[in-house]
């Protein structure tokens, strides 16, 4: 009997899924003051388990930037010893790193009884059935379009939200593409179901819902989403597994056919940034890019929602030059963020993609105007490095309504100008 019970306990351990934990790993914030202190970072880098989280690679990091990562509860310490030795600035931002990821959950009451779900995280099973629930309630200005399925074969969902008049421009809002990144798919609920509570109540966005169909992504990459949820929290790309490379996943923000894998990604599997074999060779980014060109006639903008730094962007990313019309996408970005800091007083900074964060290649808002969107944006959204991607859910219902404000300044935009 003994033996039975003991061959059962260990069956079970074997099937449990694996949950990545990180007791005692830190997040730090480094301020490398000249060449040298770029060298030792990128030393360490190399030499240590080091998860970049601003930049998103050791290949960005520069003098008189601050670089955010994390490190394992051992080369933590050793590290922090180091930077003293050194004398490089730096800062903790999170002790332990484990207990940051469950502070990030609140202990929210349940969300069954609510009419529209209430602003907390929330995984990708309650964010399709939000979905389709209200499809189903509200099919005038809320349907539903299965705009492909992934790598392990969950369905992407575009919900397209708008009053049924004709001949309306449409606008992209894309959220989710990084997994961590939760503060981006929780705005884009908000969006929907602020667009549905106020049709009919408010006159400025019931007039922008009669003029433009949103077409929302609630999440881009479903499968790193669900990844972060169930396994490891800190998980950025898709889940793409050569059957040839030890190694996971694809950065779809680096996959799409903008200038790709002309030096501002990766072509090693194990990078964050990996930019995958080929364009579009993802099954995502297939999907979304196929949705938007049998589109392409009536979209005109495209909005991209990525956490975190506070930045409001534009094209290009993979070049230095300004695009033809830089002067009025720059002209809507200022627009945009002085009505976002009319709510809060939320600092944002705003500029090209290449200049105001680090050049990117392959991004999804290069490729949109490229196409033919000529008003696209990204969006980093809140914080600046407190809490990095583990904003707190208490932070949710400001970030998005200060982020409304911003997105219908830019719909505004896009309908009123000649375009």
């Amino acid at each position: 009997m003994k033996i039975v019970i003991l061959f059962v306990v260990i069956v079970a351990s074997l099937a449990a899924p694996f949950i990545r934990r990180f007791d005692n790993e830190k997040a730090l914030r480094v301020f490398p003051q000249n060449e040298e202190d770029v060298q030792f970072i990128k030393h360490l880098a190399r030499v240590m388990q080091l998860n970049f989280w601003k930049p998103h690679s050791s290949s960005y990091v520069i003098p008189k930037a601050f670089v955010d990562f994390h490190a394992n509860a051992e080369d933590s310490h050793i590290i922090t010893g180091l930077l003293e030795e050194k004398g490089i600035k730096h800062r903790i931002l999170f002790q332990n790193l484990q207990e940051a990821i469950e502070n990030q959950l609140s202990k929210a009451g349940n969300p069954k009884d609510e009419r529209f779900p209430s602003p907390r995280y929330r995984t990708w099973l309650e964010i399709s059935t939000w979905a389709y629930r209200v499809s189903v309630k509200y099919p005038n200005l809320v349907s539903v379009v299965q705009a492909g399925n992934t790598y392990e074969g969950q369905t992407i969902l575009v919900l397209k939200v708008g009053s049924q008049s004709a001949h309306k421009k449409g606008i992209v809002l894309e959220c989710g593409v990084h997994a961590r990144e939760w503060i981006s798919p929780a705005f884009c609920q908000w969006f929907v179901n602020e667009a549905i509570r106020s049709y009919g109540k408010d006159k400025a966005m019931t007039k922008l819902l009669n003029s433009v169909t949103f077409h929302v992504v609630p999440v881009f990459n479903v499968d790193g989403y669900i990844w972060t949820w169930t396994h490891d929290r800190m998980w950025r790309k898709n889940r793409y597994q050569d059957a040839n490379n030890k190694c996971v996943g694809v950065d779809l923000n680096r996959n799409f056919n903008a200038s790709w894998g002309t030096g501002f990604s990766n072509d090693e599997p194990c990078s964050e940034i990996y930019a995958g074999s080929g364009p579009e060779s993802e099954n995502e980014t297939k999907a979304v890019a196929s949705y938007i060109r049998d589109n392409i006639s009536s979209l005109k903008a495209y909005i991209s929602f990525h956490a975190y730094g506070q930045m409001l962007m534009y094209p290009y990313g993979y070049k230095s030059e300004k695009p033809p019309n830089s002067k009025k996408l720059d002209k809507i970005a200022v627009s945009a963020l002085k009505a976002l800091s009319t709510l809060y007083g939320t600092s944002y900074t705003h500029g090209p993609i290449a200049t105001t964060i680090y050049p990117v290649s392959g991004s999804s808002i290069d490729w949109a105007y490229d196409e033919g969107m000529k008003y696209s944006f990204a969006f980093e959204l809140r914080d600046e490095g407190q809490y990095g991607f583990l904003l707190p859910e208490n932070q949710i219902k400001k970030t998005c309504m200060e982020t409304m404000l911003a997105v219908k300044a830019i719909a505004k935009s896009v309908v009123t100008r000649d375009i």
